[in-house]
């Protein structure tokens, strides 16, 4: 339900593609936070966590809650899907239903962050994978049940990637947190990020190159047209797939002279991950497993759960540009962190307010007032 990969250009500059895939879709918030912004992590039984943002940071957001009359969400509540930040920091949340276990043991007299908490304080906090890594030596952090998701434990995995080019998953199986660094700066869902590893191992045949011709006894085969070098890649949409065709292509993909070819080249990239609506259908009799949100029906239009391509966004770390689409348009919103810069108060805009008609929404952001947060559809 989400890849996750980094394409590098000629000049080994790294840029981020991401899809996320539901089977319904979710009010997000895009998110601006400046440097100075002062945050606190919860978790039941622990003194609070706060910090103050050192970096700005751009976000995709969701609620961790569903707001009541009595307590309407605000900025704490939205919680890190996607991210950059004003140093080509990165951030990306992606599903991974096995996270959830026995909790850590941690001194109730210590505090802890809340992992729905983990994009903020990364963002807000770090500029390289390097230090995400050493903060993390020291800092514990504590899986916690989300109230939007039916009380569902932080199933997820996270992908933290920088303008170095180094690249970091976090990850929790069963409820031991671990970290992996990842050679390939590929992810997508379960199972564990070193099985994909492994996996790969079974792929070395894979090349670029078509081989179109062959020949079987006295008979000389011939493709009719090129193409037959993919013919080795995994077709369906599991994650077991993605990951190899996502590894594949972040590979051979042909690498641009320019950033601004290299967001385009990352563009066809992961169109290749888009998912229409429909392509692969679940009936309830079947057992298909889905993430349940509280507060939001799914669409009942059909009786069948189908998973589609929500949005895709694109990063250029070096630039600190972030691009995003949503499924209902073709077309990509642009947003420059560095024209957001001289912004001292929080930002939130409804990301269904962007589209086609926005190619550039940075100035949108910059006026959007905040006071005017009403989330939903």
């Amino acid at each position: 339900m989400c890849t996750a990969l980094i394409y590098s250009d000629a000049d080994g500059r790294s840029y981020l593609g991401r899809t996320l895939e539901l089977t319904i879709d979710l009010p997000y918030q895009v998110v601006f936070l400046p440097p100075g912004f002062a945050a606190s992590s919860q978790i039941a039984g622990h003194p609070a966590l706060a910090y103050t943002s050192r970096h700005g940071f751009l976000s995709l957001t969701m609620p961790w809650r569903v707001p009541t009359p009595d307590a309407p969400l605000g900025l704490g509540d939205l919680k890190v899907v996607e991210g950059l930040n004003d140093q080509g920091l990165a951030f990306s949340l992606l599903s991974y239903p096995a996270a959830a276990g026995k909790p850590q043991a941690v001194e109730m007299t210590r505090a802890v962050l809340s992992v729905a908490d983990l994009g903020s304080w990364v963002l807000g906090q770090f500029s390289t994978v390097a230090e995400v890594k050493a903060a993390l030596a020291e800092q514990p952090v504590l899986l916690q049940a989300l109230p939007i998701l039916r009380g569902a434990v932080s199933p997820f995995h996270y992908v933290v990637n920088d303008a170095t080019g180094a690249s970091l998953v976090i990850e929790f199986q069963q409820g031991e947190m671990s970290l992996h660094d990842n050679p390939v700066r590929v992810m997508t869902n379960g199972p564990q990020f070193d099985w994909h590893l492994t996996n790969l191992d079974n792929y070395t045949h894979l090349l670029n190159v078509d081989r179109p011709t062959a020949t079987f006894g006295s008979y000389k085969a011939a493709q009719p047209d090129s193409g037959i070098a993919t013919a080795g890649l995994p077709s369906s949409s599991t994650s077991v797939g993605r990951f190899i065709r996502a590894v594949y292509y972040a590979t051979f993909t042909e690498k641009a002279a320019s950033p601004d070819a290299a967001v385009r080249t990352l563009a066809h990239v992961m169109n290749n991950f888009d998912r229409p609506r429909g392509v692969s259908i679940d009936y309830p009799e079947g057992g298909g497993g889905h993430m349940e949100v509280e507060g939001l029906e799914a669409d009942h239009a059909q009786p069948y759960a189908t998973e589609f391509t929500t949005w895709t966004s694109l990063s250029d770390l070096g630039r600190k540009l972030f691009f995003v689409r949503e499924y209902a348009g073709m077309n990509f919103t642009r947003i420059d962190l560095d024209g957001l810069a001289d912004v001292r108060e929080p930002r939130v805009i409804a990301l269904r307010k962007l589209g086609d008609a926005t190619p550039d929404a940075t100035q949108t952001l910059k006026a959007a007032n905040p006071a005017a947060f009403q989330p939903g559809h």
